[in-house]
């Protein structure tokens, strides 16, 4: 069987860069560090080859040593920041530990908002596959199958999404523009409804999270 070629392995199976020519004047965990931090500062559109050359002092062409492109370096970025996660053993109380993994999740997405931006699934590298393994972890005593566990995650994940985008990008002003006219419409009395809504507890996307999660996997897992 013969080996594929560079662009059909992910990244984390090739060597740090080619051994092709001079050797490199930048490591793959520094140029991703540069992607990572210029999207935090700038958001996730102004992560390109150019730009991360450019904050290193190098020609774009460089960075192929290292990445096949862009879409291979926001892999990395997602693995970076994954690191974040602080996996502790588990306790016992499987709920309670998934519930503060998935809180800790929701930090790191507020910590680097252009993980909203980020389409599809990135590729799993090193500490992707750490935190994977971690939850399987503290599910290992659970009588749940190993098909309901994964999909306990992946909800877990889109929940992060959906929650990591609230408020993500948002103008304030257009958003108190917005307020004003649901307010407006409803005092016209054509949505009951709306009008008549008391909420008997917070709404804040950021306090309804944890509650959120817990009743999310306990309808995915039991208990």
């Amino acid at each position: 069987m013969t080996s594929g070629s560079a662009h059909d392995e992910v990244v984390w199976l090739r060597p740090e860069h080619s051994e092709v020519g001079r050797p490199a004047r930048h490591t793959r965990s520094a140029i991703t560090e540069v992607a990572v931090r210029i999207g935090d500062e700038r958001g996730l559109a102004a992560v390109t080859m150019r730009e991360v050359a450019a904050a290193l002092g190098t020609a774009a062409g460089s960075l192929y040593r290292h990445v096949t492109g862009r879409d291979e370096l926001v892999d990395l970025m997602a693995d970076h920041v994954a690191a974040e996660y602080d996996l502790r053993a588990p306790t016992g109380a499987w709920l309670e530990d998934l519930t503060g993994l998935a809180t800790q999740g929701l930090a790191i997405h507020r910590r680097h908002a252009w993980l909203a931006d980020v389409v599809t699934t990135p590729i799993p590298g090193p500490h992707g596959l750490a935190l994977t393994e971690h939850w399987l972890a503290v599910l290992a005593d659970h009588p749940a199958g190993d098909s309901e566990k994964l999909v306990a995650f992946a909800v877990t994940n889109a929940l992060l999404g959906a929650f990591g985008r609230t408020g993500h990008g948002r103008d304030p002003a257009r958003s108190r523009a917005q307020t004003a006219y649901v307010s407006k419409v409803i005092a016209q009395g054509r949505h009951p409804r709306l009008a008549a809504l008391r909420p008997e507890g917070p709404i804040d996307p950021e306090q309804v999270f944890p509650e959120v999660v817990r009743r999310t996997l306990r309808g995915l897992l039991g208990g």
